[in-house]
């Protein structure tokens, strides 16, 4: 039961007899009145149970930024008109536009309200509850009642690195006539020839073909294709950190997309998995106009964990997934607290077998305390942070020595550094 604000402008009415005569029984008498009037609105609302709920999402998935309407369709089986407020109860991160609606309903009929979804996180944002409110005759108490109507909108990354593509497929396209043939195996595929322009490499230029055409040809390569690179998305707890707008994990889905996209297109093969202590995520791509909609819709709901990663973990998955000679991207935290003896030792085995390369998105705030030391109380904390730099640091190194090749970038230019290294690879016959 509820009541109206209706109802507490009739108690508060009783100021009137009050005035007129002021006793401890115009007082008793008129409460009195007011719970009597009230009950008896109460006893006369309609029945909750009387209406029945559905629930249309559409569309039932959207990329951060987007927008969906969720819509309530509300059947009155009962025999009397009901005055209903709905309320439609959604995760605070699915912001939800209006959140509560008044529908009037005749008996036998349905009635619709339409609320817009604005999520502002990715993942699945679910329906928690529909709150209903029915009122009275003189619409002073309401039955009140809550149920649980299902619906959910999977809201998928944003992929704001998508702007970085069109360059590096540019570039992709530019080594078809710069491609090295210092590389590993029967190195790059020979397509055609084409005249030379100011540019070129001296070493493409065939000179046979340049005596038969009386003009300076040089030799085009296509650049290997179906190759293998497998992806690994750390999820522990530093995953979880704040860096600017968003954690730090986003960043490392936003540098997988782009860098899934920019493979595809280069014919090669991708696999991501997103672990910790265990695999939140696995997606294989077995073809490569679908391999970006798995990546979003696996990757879209997958949150860090607290505990630590299991990097031997990691690596058993890697030698499960991929036999032959291929890239291994492990996308984490460059910190000094990650970057452990079980990393590093499985960093060095895998760099044995395959080219890996170590991604992570930096914190500009570090370097930004280091530099801050106007105050004596600033001082202590641009120790702290200029130790840990340093820290970070030799971690670092320490993962070069091991035979990776790192990657360090803010979050917003780790997704665009990343596929440079991944071009640089491919030019140059490592992967």
């Amino acid at each position: 039961m509820a009541i109206s604000a209706r109802a507490l402008a009739l108690a508060g009415a009783g100021i009137i007899p009050v005035a007129l005569r002021p006793a401890a029984s115009t007082v008793l008498w008129w409460a009195l009145a007011c719970l009597v009037v009230v009950g008896i609105d109460f006893f006369l609302a309609p029945r909750p149970a009387t209406l029945t709920i559905t629930r249309q999402v559409q569309p039932s998935t959207v990329r951060l930024g987007g927008a969906a309407s969720t819509t309530l369709a509300v059947f009155n089986t009962g025999s009397r008109p009901v005055r209903v407020a709905v309320r439609d109860v959604w995760q605070p991160t699915a912001r939800i536009e209006p959140e509560t609606s008044v529908l009037s309903i005749p008996p036998g009929e349905r009635r619709r309200t339409l609320g817009e979804l604005s999520p502002v996180r990715r993942g699945k944002r679910r329906a928690q509850a529909v709150a209903l409110r029915v009122a009275g005759p003189l619409r002073l108490a309401y039955r009140t009642q809550t149920r649980q109507v299902e619906g959910s909108l999977l809201v998928l990354p944003p992929f704001h690195a998508r702007q970085h593509l069109p360059s590096r497929l540019a570039r992709l396209r530019e080594m078809d006539g710069q491609s090295s043939v210092n590389i590993r195996g029967q190195g790059t595929e020979f397509d055609s020839l084409r005249e030379y322009v100011v540019g070129d490499d001296v070493r493409a230029i065939d000179w046979r073909a340049t005596a038969r055409a009386q003009d300076v040809m040089v030799r085009t390569w296509r650049p290997e294709r179906d190759r293998r690179v497998v992806v690994i998305i750390d999820t522990g707890r530093l995953a979880a950190v704040r860096l600017g707008n968003e954690m730090r994990l986003d960043a490392s889905i936003e540098a997988t997309l782009l860098l899934a996209a920019l493979s595809a297109h280069a014919g090669d093969r991708i696999d991501v998995l997103a672990l910790d202590t265990q695999v939140r995520a696995h997606v294989r791509s077995n073809s490569a106009t679908t391999i970006m909609h798995q990546l979003a819709v696996a990757l879209a709901d997958v949150e860090p964990n607290l505990g630590e990663t299991d990097w031997s973990l990691a690596a058993a998955l890697v030698r499960r997934t991929v036999s032959q000679r291929s890239l291994v991207v492990v996308v984490t935290a460059l910190d000094a607290a990650v970057i452990s003896g079980a990393m590093r030792q499985a960093i060095g085995a895998l760099a044995t077998q395959h080219t890996v390369v170590v991604a992570g998105a930096v914190d500009t705030e570090l370097a930004e305390l280091a530099a801050d030391r106007e105050e004596l109380s600033q001082v202590y904390i641009a120790a702290a942070a200029e130790r840990s730099l340093l820290s970070g640091q030799e971690a670092i190194a320490s993962l070069s020595r091991a035979g990776a090749f790192v990657v360090q970038a803010p979050a917003s230019e780790l997704p665009p550094r990343l596929a440079d290294m991944y071009l640089q690879l491919k030019a140059t016959g490592k992967l």
